[in-house]
């Protein structure tokens, strides 16, 4: 496809949208996702599946019971049945009676934290049995990789601790399957999770919403010898836990082995990160601090025509192309197409699902025939990397949705279809790109790049 031409110019910002409130997940929801991993499990043949979760991994839990086990490790043990047993901690107990899935509860102190009391007489693997695991055939485990790429055999391996892992194995003697059931989830053909409905869509956007807002609050702010910390602050959103480490990072990153916003102060010529996360989206921008192109240091005076101008020509392109139905390996080719990698060195899958995790699996790779479908949620994430030039970030999230879905969401919640519509007319009208009707932006800044961060008025725009 051609490239579009891109200029550098003088423009409105988007909209954002402050005080939104959230949407929670309704019980036809929950009823919904527990249809679907019952469902997988028996096409899988599956009597029981082991779901687990720690605070890092706690989406495909948290995906029916409403919540994770914060700084303790917690196991769902779901039945072909539909009967499901919460095996808690100590101080996730109290959790269990709001479960939004039906749950009985046994104790495992083990899971509890260094030092807690862990007083009872059963083992590990008699609790498990008491969870129900005791003469199960075939037994699914879900943790959080897929393992792809690795070889064939990727349903042998596991991601949980041994200690739990070697329990079960006892649980189950003495004839069983153990197998990687992770796929039921996030397998980006047929997870469960890879799809939302109008209320799963209503319910993430608000974290989309969120990321996206403080993120423009955050650029205007961005001024010479402000520190990291106090641009930093104000990526912290309604008091809403982030799903990735925030980056409001000056000059050179990761000095001292930091991951986080410092005390350093902003100068004018430094490369700039900029990234903030809740679920349903994060937003991420990297550029210079700088007014205009005579501020940059001599070595990357072309900065503009040699990263920001042809990572924008591909963001448009991907953002023009996505519709319900193409195949991801189309999206693979087209950005190799404009972006070749060889040049400009991006390494990741270039768009990825997202969900109560900020990557949650992708269909887009080489060989991928995936199709995408409606109801996906979409990171922008193309990575270039020029040596001795800053980056180009201008990640967002985006919805495809069908007639069907686009009706529902308009009609069940039309605060969140007028956001949409005025963020697709903003894309539209003012940077000129032009989405297919299937893509709904849930981020405020989809398609909006500052190349220099010291000028709020100039964005790269379509010609």
């Amino acid at each position: 496809m051609p490239q579009p031409t891109i200029t550098l110019a003088a423009i409105e910002q988007p909209a954002i949208y402050l005080n939104t409130p959230s949407v929670v997940l309704n019980n036809q929801t929950i009823e919904e996702r527990l249809r679907k991993i019952l469902q997988g499990m028996a096409q899988q043949n599956l009597d029981s599946l082991v779901v687990y979760a720690d605070k890092e991994h706690g989406g495909n839990f948290e995906y029916l019971t409403g919540f994770i086990p914060r700084f303790e490790e917690g196991l769902l043990v779901l039945h072909k049945s539909g009967e499901a047993v919460l095996v808690l901690g100590n101080e996730n107990l109290k959790l269990a009676q709001h479960s939004r899935i039906p749950a009985t509860v046994v104790h495992a102190p083990w899971f509890s934290l260094p030092n807690q009391p862990m007083d009872t007489t059963l083992s590990l693997s008699e609790v498990l049995q008491q969870a129900g695991l005791r003469g199960q055939k075939r037994v699914g485990i879900a943790g959080w990789k897929l393992f792809t790429g690795i070889n064939d055999n990727n349903k042998s391996l596991f991601d949980i601790p041994t200690f739990i892992f070697l329990a079960l194995q006892s649980a189950l003697t003495p004839a069983y399957e153990l197998l990687n059931a992770t796929d039921l989830f996030i397998s980006p053909r047929m997870g469960a999770r890879t799809t939302n409905n109008a209320n799963e869509i209503a319910h993430y956007e608000y974290g989309a919403n969120l990321a996206s807002g403080a993120a423009l609050t955050a650029l205007n702010a961005i001024e010479l010898g402000k520190t990291e910390k106090s641009i930093a602050a104000l990526l912290a959103a309604d008091g809403q836990a982030n799903n990735v480490v925030t980056i409001a990072a000056t000059g050179d990153r990761f000095e001292n082995a930091n991951l986080y916003p410092s005390d350093k102060q902003i100068q004018k010529g430094d490369k700039f990160s900029l990234t903030v996360s809740y679920k349903g989206g994060l937003t991420s921008r990297a550029a210079y601090v700088v007014s205009q192109a005579n501020e940059l240091h001599d070595e990357v005076s072309d900065y503009l025509d040699v990263v920001a101008i042809p990572y924008y020509q591909a963001i448009v392109s991907w953002l023009e192309y996505m519709r319900v139905g193409i195949k991801g390996h189309e999206v693979y080719e087209l950005i190799e197409q404009v972006l070749p990698k060889n040049e400009y060195h991006w390494h990741l899958n270039p768009g990825h699902l997202v969900a109560d995790e900020e990557w949650l699996c992708s269909p887009i790779y080489p060989a991928s025939n995936i199709p995408l479908s409606s109801g996906m949620l979409l990171q922008i994430d193309i990575i270039p990397s020029r040596k001795g030039y800053a980056g180009a970030s201008i990640e967002d999230t985006i919805a495809l949705a069908d007639e069907s879905l686009r009706l529902k969401i308009a009609t069940l919640y039309p605060e969140l279809w007028q956001r949409i519509s005025a963020r697709r007319n903003y894309i539209r009208e003012v940077l000129n790109i032009h989405l297919h009707e299937d893509v709904l932006p849930l981020s405020n800044t989809v398609g909006y790049l500052r190349p220099y961060l010291l000028n709020k008025d100039l964005a790269l725009i379509c010609q």
